[in-house]
């Protein structure tokens, strides 16, 4: 099961502070005026070898006082369903408000574990104040500064403590996952796959309470199809769905192999898709991009190559990813996607021989060697793949501190045109001798 941590609280409080920390990013935009954070932002963090996903709620703003704490108050109540963990966040300088009341009110009904975290206590004497949210009845309180980062190592050794290891079973079949945003066709292709002769699809015991696997095995093709569609307990409350397929998503993502990414033919590429997209990467996941709704959109000979060349201008750095154009309501191209998706999971458990790596590897660093810096030259000597669950590389060298970026670029798309490793995000590094 995938662990979430949701920030949870009122605007302004800094749970997008907190969260760019957290996940050592700056995807968060800070500021301090309300309401800034206006899309879903969610990232991977890790703690003491512990991964998770770290999810900022912030940025429900409407202008209107009231259909704002309607909305705060809709993915809260999303947030403690979906989430393994909550973080409700507060603020010392201002002390306990109404809409922080309300908050509490549903978190002391929730079953899901809660830490209040006090921020922005920058001194002894705003600890003292902080004891006032103790008044919330919700346990231990977590004085931190998000801008500093001081207190937060104490509040994630807690955190990680309350992780679930939920091991899913492995039967060494491929699992793939369909994601895209609502409405984009995912239903309709699983439908599709899994519509014909429905004996041969027999869904196995869902692992955690919102995914369920399913083992396909049609057509000469087996795997494992990770579906969390449709065993959702309705809330009382209208979900925010954007929101929540985010939070659905990130789950199916984390238990896959490999990451079937659809995407609306008519809309193109959207910023939650390319946050899916990087997510997936992120995860070292194999991923396939799937446009649905082909058929709708007018065509010359050029059309599906400039919509082929926007989607890779959109997903730099890492543009090695198959591209399959479909309609799922005509079926067409739908069982290239899953051959395609077969492919990719193939690459990502590829081992390439040291000896080959070598043969191939050396020749080109020694025509194109990394540039010398402060008139000292590296020698890479040797390449060998590491033993991982996606591709791998470690490069042997006299000074590896001094290899810059663009050139771990430069090698990563050498190994790309000499293995194919399409669909598969790679890591390298370079270690001394």
């Amino acid at each position: 099961m995938a662990n979430i941590i949701a920030i949870v609280g009122r605007p302004n409080v800094g749970k997008s502070t907190l969260f760019n920390r957290l996940t050592e990013s700056r995807k968060a935009i800070v500021d301090d005026f309300s309401g800034v954070t206006r899309d879903r932002h969610y990232g991977v963090a890790e703690w003491t070898d512990k991964q998770f996903t770290v999810i900022d709620t912030g940025g429900y703003v409407a202008n209107s006082e009231d259909v704002f704490e309607a909305a705060i108050r809709e993915q809260v109540i999303i947030a403690i369903e979906e989430a393994s963990v909550i973080l409700f966040m507060v603020d010392v300088v201002t002390g306990i408000t109404d809409l922080d009341d309300e908050i509490a009110q549903i978190l002391r009904r929730s079953k899901k574990p809660v830490f209040i975290v006090v921020n922005k206590v920058d001194n002894t004497s705003l600890e003292n104040d902080a004891a006032v949210f103790y008044g919330f009845g919700l346990g231990e309180i977590y004085s931190i500064s998000s801008m500093t980062g001081s207190g937060t190592g104490d509040l994630l050794d807690e955190v990680v403590s309350h992780f679930e290891d939920d091991v899913i079973e492995d039967n060494g079949l491929p699992k793939l996952t369909i994601v895209g945003r609502p409405n984009v066709g995912k239903s309709s292709l699983i439908n599709a796959l899994m519509g014909q002769e429905r004996n041969i699809v027999t869904p196995i015991a869902g692992t955690t309470r919102d995914s369920i696997h399913i083992h396909y095995n049609q057509f000469g093709h087996e795997f494992m199809f990770i579906d969390t569609a449709g065993l959702r307990k309705k809330t009382k409350v209208k979900e925010n769905i954007e929101f929540y397929s985010v939070m659905r998503t990130i789950k199916a993502l984390e238990e896959a192999d490999v990451v079937i990414l659809m995407i609306d033919a008519m809309e193109g590429l959207e910023s939650q898709d390319v946050n899916i997209f990087h997510l997936a990467e992120k995860n070292k996941k194999g991923i396939v991009i799937l446009v649905n709704k082909w058929d709708l959109v007018e065509k010359d000979n050029k059309t599906m190559k400039a919509f082929e060349d926007q989607i890779r201008q959109k997903l730099q750095p890492f543009t090695d990813v198959p591209i399959v154009f479909t309609s799922v309501i005509s079926k067409q191209r739908i069982f290239k996607a899953v051959e395609t998706a077969l492919e990719v999971y193939q690459n990502r458990g590829k081992k390439i021989p040291t000896s080959k790596l070598n043969d191939v590897m050396l020749p080109i660093i020694e025509n194109y060697p990394p540039p010398a810096l402060k008139g000292k030259y590296i020698k890479v000597k040797y390449v060998t793949q590491i033993n991982a669950s996606s591709p791998m590389f470690a490069f042997f060298c006299n000074l590896p501190q001094y290899i810059k970026e663009p050139y771990k670029r430069f090698i990563e798309n050498k190994l790309r045109e000499n293995f194919d490793f399409s669909g598969v995000p790679i890591q390298i590094y370079f270690r001394q001798k």
